[in-house]
């Protein structure tokens, strides 16, 4: 393969393993899993691959890290990893795998909106770069509204038999309560929230600790901590935290391990060869392959509503990047903002499904 393809080969194969990402959890739940305990054993499975690594690798250092460091990273992983990888699973439970890989593309846009909170990034609505932004943030929200309040004609799934079938698989969007699928709908805009929150709490976190291995491994491993309170609480019946030989044990092993592991190093080459924007930019292939794989391999009715507001939620995500990139080559290199300074340093973390994801959609905002 010639060098200068590989990274575009690269990039397509981590929209493919994402793909898979969203179509095997929402398997896994149609298949009876109960989504708390789903992410006990996915933070665990990522704990088990990563402890060992950042032993091997920076034993050394795990001295530097303080009582008041542990502590932070303790919260930082209760909000970025506990609660909205809890909430997002639900969320998917309540709508599908398409919504969620769309919901994915207003990840940049949320964290601009948190930046801009705290003053981490400013606007001046008098420049294109600005307008741009703003346009974002206004399509992002278009977005979400119409995946929630607009339902239109569904598109029948491909095939009459399904890998994943199940008789636990959720209904179609016209038999389930829209209420439910509005609901759900806004929980996963909040579980981006809470992710977009850690990203930028976590910029400035690796600034005073750079050490992305043992941040990394810290946090999952207190996640998965957190992770199995929340899942007895939630699931006394242990008789459901029984693993067997279906699809939920292949979601476990493929969202602990293929996500966290391979995707982690194919992620960073790509982005370091090519830059993060270039990476943001093929972020709405997932969508476009979660459409047809969720079709085919779930049986999943993808409705009009969902298609258009997942549009406009890539339009939200281009409209940032492009005011961002333009914004960027204006500015001078002393005065970008925090958040451009952390790009190297948030681009790490998007193991643990949603963890490794986020973080790199992000870089560019």
């Amino acid at each position: 393969m010639e060098a200068k393809a590989k990274p575009y080969v690269i990039v397509v194969i981590i929209q493919l393993i994402y793909t898979g990402m969203f179509v095997v959890s929402k398997a896994a739940f149609n298949h009876g899993m109960n989504t708390f305990v789903f992410i006990f054993y996915r933070q665990a499975a990522a704990s088990i691959l990563l402890l060992p690594v950042a032993l091997l690798f920076e034993r050394k250092n795990l001295r530097s890290l303080s009582s008041g460091l542990l502590l932070r990273m303790f919260f930082y992983a209760l909000i970025g990893s506990t609660f909205s990888l809890n909430l997002y699973n639900v969320s998917m439970k309540f709508t599908s795998a398409t919504v969620a890989s769309a919901t994915a593309n207003s990840l940049p846009v949320i964290t601009f909106c948190f930046a801009l909170l705290l003053r981490m990034e400013v606007v001046n609505i008098k420049s294109s770069s600005g307008i741009a932004k703003l346009a974002g943030v206004s399509l992002c929200l278009a977005g979400v509204f119409f995946i929630a309040f607009y339902v239109g004609p569904g598109l029948s799934p491909i095939k009459n038999h399904h890998a994943f079938a199940s008789d636990h698989a959720s209904t179609p969007r016209n038999v389930t309560s829209r209420v439910t699928w509005i609901k759900g709908t806004f929980l996963m805009l909040l579980a981006n929230m809470a992710w977009s929150l850690w990203i930028v709490l976590q910029a400035g976190l690796l600034k005073e600790y750079p050490n992305k291995m043992l941040v990394t491994m810290v946090q999952c491993v207190f996640s998965a901590i957190q992770s199995f309170v929340v899942a007895v609480v939630a699931e006394r019946d242990f008789s459901m935290w029984k693993l067997r030989l279906d699809v939920s044990l292949l979601g476990i092993v493929y969202t602990g391990f293929v996500v966290t592991g391979v995707t982690y190093y194919l992620q960073a080459w790509c982005v370091e060869m090519k830059g993060p924007v270039f990476f943001a930019v093929w972020t709405p292939l997932s969508f476009v392959f979660t459409i047809f794989c969720s079709s085919f391999f779930l049986g999943e009715i993808v409705h009009l509503g969902s298609i258009i507001g997942g549009i406009l939620l890539v339009g939200g995500l281009y409209s940032m990047l492009w005011g961002k990139g333009k914004e960027t080559k204006i500015m001078p290199c002393s005065d970008l903002n925090t958040m451009d300074s952390a790009q190297d340093g948030i681009s790490h973390h998007k193991s643990q499904e949603e963890e490794t994801r986020s973080t790199s959609l992000a870089e560019q905002v």
